[in-house]
């Protein structure tokens, strides 16, 4: 059934279904944590059991067979509409949210819910430029339309308004476990023992994050970055210029560029943390085995504190790049300080 698409939250899968019993279910509800660990697929196949008119009342699940069911899976069910930031853009326009609200509004065209899906909730609020997006929600959080529920999805309920919040229940996601992991990305055709434990170990259990870091280019660039690091002399100006390139032949999409600079600045980050370690007394066997040569090289040219310092740096960056800081300045900034003594 529909559910078992959905891996690794059953716990929120009976929560919901024992509030739908009861009568408790929320009228709006805010999904968050780490991307790709499959909110949207969640919140896409809650709407689809609401949505069923062939389910049975003991359980939140839907039948899959109906025709509610197929006009969901189609994206064309006239009570379900679903929004999120579009391509090109680095918020969500005004626009896309009253539409979304205009829509929630209508009476429903086949039963007695309505269902609206936001997805890069995370876009709607931006405290320089976009204040009105979010806004925009307040109305219709404060007094939703009968049977209406709302879905934001986003990773940090902190990146919201307050007003916002305050009118939403929220839902946390966990990371996916381990051995889920081995399993999702086995079933994705990703056989290798080697490369399973490695994308696993630095995916912070999400699975899209996983699938991404198995782009071949990402581990061809990470040899350029962590060699341009060791390099003596440093050449800081070359290689930012090279991470700002291979950042943008991503594409012209800013969210595609952020997130192949966040997917190399993970890979940087794991390189110091391993140092660090090693520094210390640590026995952290090396990402990769050419890696051995270059952690000797960065151990003997930092001390733990120097390499501290680098790491909490990186940690800095990676906030500034879900700030949307821009990326040439921060990219800029990051190779100066990890090549300076």
């Amino acid at each position: 059934m529909s559910w078992q698409r959905v891996r690794g939250h059953e716990p929120l899968v009976a929560a919901f279904s024992q509030a739908e019993r009861s009568g408790r279910l929320a009228h709006a509800y805010f999904f968050f944590g780490p991307r790709g660990v499959g909110k949207r697929l969640f919140a896409d196949e809650f709407a689809k059991a609401l949505l069923c008119e062939g389910r049975s009342a003991e359980r939140l699940e839907a039948c899959d067979w109906c025709a509610a069911c197929r006009l969901v899976a189609a994206g064309t069910h006239p009570d379900l509409v679903a929004a999120q930031r579009p391509e090109g853009s680095s918020a969500i326009p005004i626009d896309v949210v009253r539409e979304l609200c205009r829509h929630l509004a209508l009476k429903p065209a086949r039963g007695g819910r309505k269902i609206a899906i936001l997805d890069d909730a995370d876009d709607l609020y931006d405290p320089v430029t976009n204040h009105a997006a979010a806004n925009a929600f307040l109305k219709t959080l404060e007094e939703p339309p009968p049977g209406s529920v709302l879905v934001l999805i986003g990773t940090d309920p902190e990146q919201q308004l307050p007003t916002i919040i305050s009118r939403c229940q929220l839902i946390c996601f966990r990371p996916l476990p381990g051995e889920l992991m081995t399993e999702l990305l086995r079933q994705q055709g990703i056989t290798d023992p080697a490369l399973v434990r490695r994308l696993v170990r630095l995916s912070g259990g999400s699975l899209g994050r996983a699938l991404a870091l198995a782009d071949p280019a990402l581990w061809e660039f990470r040899r350029t970055l962590i060699d341009g690091l060791c390099r003596t002399p440093p050449e800081p100006t070359g290689l930012a210029r090279r991470w700002t390139q291979f950042v943008e032949e991503a594409g012209k999409d800013s969210a595609s560029q952020r997130q192949r600079a966040s997917l190399g600045l993970g890979l940087v980050i794991d390189f110091w943390a391993s140092a660090l370690a090693r520094s210390v007394g640590g026995d952290q066997p090396p990402l990769e085995p050419e890696d051995e040569s270059r952690l000797q090289t960065t151990i003997g040219r930092f001390t733990p504190e120097q390499l501290l310092h680098r790491l909490d740096r990186c940690l800095e960056a990676e906030i500034q790049l879900e700030r949307r800081a821009q990326l040439p300045l921060v990219l800029e900034g990051l190779v100066d300080a990890l090549i300076r003594r």
